[in-house]
């Protein structure tokens, strides 16, 4: 199972378990949906927690997925965030290290978000030729506003947990923890807390969907980052389709809006620039592995490494292994032809 479930008290935990970084692949979408499910039937449980174990909340998509069914094959991201949103009882993400792509949307899903201290957060779809497919451009602009959200979406570049918090008016997060350490306790804590106050008929649940988006200076903004976008973007057709799709999350509701996404999304997924881009971070996530070795294996810490010979190749390899943070000494040798 990609997504274990526990009962802690009156809190249900959904946390996600799909190594390395918790991709959102069909397993555990489905994981994610039968927790949810469990939850709501249970009397004893008031309120719900979403996280992710290990070095992240989420990644995002499982771009082993994309141009293939298991894509598209229900339940698609798109139909785990609206049962997420629809949930009787409330939802709350525990956010923590890595958040990015549709691990951020799954979050904005949720009713409620405490993040952790240094957690990395980005939507990076526009590096894969790419845009937020799952309400990533509806949802962050009335999170955070339009301009903030524009940034991150068309640079696709992250931005920690602490300097998003400081946004004015940021509806992302509800609150800080004290230190990653301190998350799944401060998560249960407020899980409680609106547990009690939604089964009390105190609190309606709050959703990020029905915030408002709008830009004070609407056409004119807009129309400025587009010949900017346009100018830097240059034959890449991601990044003009991010500002189409943030536009619109200020001009149309927000079903609306997500449709348009989606269209925006699947076109793009068949462009000539995403599938370069998609085959090019594969490759180069393949050369980490080594097919006759198995992933389990176990290795051996690099405490120190000595180079033999300071030319071209030499001092590459040195600076490789520095910029990993590891000392080198390097051994410069010179060998004399004798005359006989």
């Amino acid at each position: 199972m990609t997504a274990e479930y526990k009962v802690h008290a009156s809190v249900a935990v959904i946390t996600l378990n799909n190594p390395p970084v918790n991709g959102l692949g069909l397993s555990t979408r489905r994981a994610i949906i039968e927790g949810l499910n469990q939850a709501n039937a249970d009397a004893a449980v008031q309120a719900i927690v979403i996280t992710g174990a290990g070095k992240a909340f989420s990644g995002g998509a499982d771009i082993k997925e994309f141009g293939k069914e298991a894509a598209l094959q229900e339940p698609n991201l798109h139909t785990v965030i609206a049962q997420v949103e629809q949930s009787a009882k409330p939802v709350v993400a525990a956010i923590h290290s890595v958040c990015m792509g549709g691990g951020l949307e799954l979050a904005l899903g949720c009713h409620y978000r405490i993040a952790a201290p240094g957690t990395t957060v980005a939507l990076p779809e526009v590096k894969l030729g790419l845009l937020p497919g799952a309400g990533g451009t509806q949802r962050l602009p009335r999170a955070i506003g339009v301009e903030p959200a524009l940034n991150m979406i068309v640079s696709g570049e992250s931005i920690k947990s602490e300097m998003l918090a400081q946004i004015p008016g940021q509806k992302l997060f509800d609150k800080l923890s004290a230190s990653p350490e301190s998350l799944a306790q401060e998560a249960l804590t407020l899980a409680q807390q609106v547990g009690e106050r939604h089964a009390a008929g105190n609190e309606a649940l709050p959703l990020v969907r029905a915030l408002k988006c709008k830009h004070p200076k609407g056409d004119a903004y807009f129309g400025f980052v587009r010949n900017m976008v346009k100018a830097m973007s240059k034959n890449y057709p991601a990044p003009l389709k991010c500002v189409d799709a943030v536009e619109a999350a200020t001009k149309r509701k927000i079903a609306d809006g997500l449709a348009y996404e989606r269209e925006l999304f699947v076109n793009l997924m068949w462009t000539r620039e995403s599938r370069a881009l998609r085959h090019l971070f594969m490759a180069e996530r393949a050369t980490t592995k080594i097919s006759d070795i198995p992933a389990d294996t176990p290795t051996r810490e690099i405490k120190k490494v000595g180079v033999i010979g300071a030319g071209t190749m030499g001092g590459g390899i040195s600076m490789n292994f520095l910029n990993a943070g590891i000392p080198v000494t390097i051994l410069e040798t010179k060998q004399e032809a004798l005359d006989r």
